[in-house]
């Protein structure tokens, strides 16, 4: 009935009602502060959540952008060790009489007991069987199998591995084995006591394997009290390699033509010729 009574209140229009409305309200309303306190506290609450809202729904925005910036560096970065590797491939100097050919990494064995990647040329385009293989700065394998249009490479860490190389400043000869694991160990030095660790490794040439002065890595001392090598290539990222054409050397038949000259190959010396008597009769 109170409700009710306010409301005809409040819906009469008329001068002495609206001077005791306003009267009503002077009086009541100040002393009622603590009964809008709630109200405005709520309203305030409200306000505060719709901003936290609002942060919030930027904060995942901003989040978003920074997982495409961190998407767009990556593939930058990956862009810039594309095009360093190309430049090394480019600014390498090797042994003029060695010519190569760049092929792109398909894919790799993915086998913890097999260590070789599969390459984009093969036969047509003149690979064969043992070339060496570089990714621009270190030895990383040799061609083993070759099919049309791809080729295998097996890498030095695979445990098939076997190459001849040669410590330096020691000049200490040597084979490098592979065993499955990135740091394949030196083995068969002649006098371990010359090498020391960070002494440059490079490939001997000894059997025909590989061309002699290829960059193999350097020397560490393993774990295990083992010499091992710290390999050049980054073999996380291979994904150009320059195949080296390697022909074989001439075989030498005869050891004695080396010093001295074939006699059959000698031109004859001419025979000179006789005067005749009668001429120099008549002469």
């Amino acid at each position: 009935m109170f409700l009710v009574l306010v409301f005809l209140i409040w819906r009469i229009d008329s001068p002495r009602v609206e001077r005791f409305r306003a009267n009503m309200i002077d009086r009541v309303l100040p002393n009622f502060d603590w009964v809008l306190l709630p109200v405005t506290s709520m309203a305030n609450m409200l306000s505060d959540f719709q901003s936290y809202a609002r942060v919030y729904q930027q904060n995942q925005e901003l989040r978003r952008e920074l997982q495409q910036m961190k998407a767009w560096k990556e593939a930058a970065l990956q862009l810039e060790q594309k095009n360093a590797k190309l430049l090394d491939l480019n600014n390498v100097r090797l042994d003029p009489k060695y010519t190569f050919i760049t092929g792109v990494v398909l894919a790799d064995s993915g086998s913890p007991f097999r260590q070789s990647v599969l390459l984009n040329i093969g036969s047509q385009d003149g690979v064969q069987d043992g070339w060496a293989a570089m990714d621009g700065i270190g030895l990383v394998g040799r061609i083993s199998g070759v099919g049309r249009k791809t080729a295998r490479v097996i890498l030095l860490t695979d445990s098939s591995s076997r190459i001849p190389i040669t410590v330096q400043p020691s000049g200490q000869t040597a084979m490098l084995t592979g065993d499955n694991s990135a740091l394949p160990p030196i083995e068969f030095l002649e006098s371990p006591e010359r090498v020391r660790p960070g002494d440059r490794v490079v490939s001997s040439g000894d059997g025909g394997v590989f061309p002699a002065g290829l960059l193999v890595g350097q020397v560490v001392l393993g774990r295990d009290g083992i010499f091992r090598v710290r390999l050049t290539a980054d073999y996380e990222r291979l994904e150009f390699l320059r195949i080296l054409r390697t022909h074989p050397a001439e075989a030498v038949t005869d050891p004695g033509g080396l010093v001295l000259p074939d006699p059959q190959a000698q031109p004859q010396p001419q025979p000179q010729a006789q005067a005749d008597p009668e001429v120099s009769k008549d002469g």
